[in-house]
């Protein structure tokens, strides 16, 4: 590959640059908009999958003929272990 540059150095520089630009882009839209997109759906992926449980698990238990009042706790249980469990994951990040 270096043999059929010859000795126009100034394709060298030109290629370098490219490559450098195009380097310093990526990393601007990875760190600037791709990451923070995921973070957010992340976050709003995680929110949906626990009101789903939070359906299933409340048809669930009306479909059992349990009491309203331990169909309440049961689910606040469910909130409070979520909540609990993000507790902890940011402590054990930060």
């Amino acid at each position: 590959m270096m043999k059929t540059m010859g000795s126009d150095s100034s394709a060298i520089g030109s290629g370098m640059s490219l490559a450098l630009i195009t380097t310093l882009y990526g990393s601007i839209i990875a760190n600037w908009i791709c990451i923070p997109i995921a973070r957010k759906l992340e976050k709003s992926g995680a929110a949906e999958a626990l009101s789903m449980e939070l359906v299933v698990e409340g048809v669930l238990s009306i479909q059992a003929g349990e009491n309203s009042r331990i169909i309440k706790e049961k689910l606040s249980a469910i909130v409070e272990n979520d909540v609990m469990d993000k507790a902890e994951e940011a402590g054990a990040m930060g």
